[in-house]
């Protein structure tokens, strides 16, 4: 959609109506400014309903992934709109908890309906107390344990897109796709 030509869109504000009263009753002038009428009707429209353009539920569609993009947020226009539109909201929160086990739980829910457990803290260790021995390093691999919630399948190829994008980028990140919640003590549902 474009607003830039909206058949039959009336504009509100008739520049016709503000003329002079020289120009009132000339032909000429009030169809010259109804050709003005019909190229700022769209713009005007716009202004006057300009808060909802910066409301995610209520922006046009085509407008959702410029929005979007105003945030840091990457819009999939393969996702539907209803998708789209919660993802752009959700999506300060979602940068908060980026590249943490929560962040990326959230974020296979939200965008791919599917639950996810991580594994592994890719390679990162630490200590609370200073000049102390190092604890064994660990796993350098994360792996991130999906299953379906909202759809039947798993698509694989969209899991691991979303979770290169998503996991930090010193890790190393497999995924393992199970039929269902992991039953294994330790394991999230």
């Amino acid at each position: 959609m474009t607003r830039a030509a909206v058949p039959g869109l009336r504009s509100r504000h008739p520049i016709g109506a503000h003329l002079p009263a020289l120009y009132a009753e000339d032909d000429l002038a009030q169809r010259f400014t109804a050709g003005l009428d019909t190229v700022l009707a769209p713009v005007l429209a716009t202004l006057d309903n300009l808060p909802a353009y910066f409301d995610p539920r209520l922006t046009p569609a085509d407008f959702l992934g410029w929005l979007a993009s105003w945030i840091g947020w990457d819009d999939d226009p393969r996702w539907p709109l209803e998708l789209r539109r919660e993802a752009t909201m959700r999506a300060l929160e979602l940068h908060r908890s980026r590249g943490t086990r929560r962040g990326l739980t959230e974020a296979l829910r939200l965008v791919l309906g599917v639950g996810a457990d991580v594994r592994g803290d890719g390679a990162a260790v630490w200590s609370r107390t200073a000049q102390s021995e190092l604890p064994p390093p660990p796993a350098a691999e994360v792996v991130v344990r999906v299953w379906p919630l909202e759809a039947a399948t798993v698509d694989v190829e969209r899991v691991e897109e979303l979770v290169r994008a998503l996991c930090p980028v010193h890790t190393r990140c497999r995924v393992a796709v199970l039929p269902g919640p992991p039953t294994d003590e330790g394991g999230s549902t």
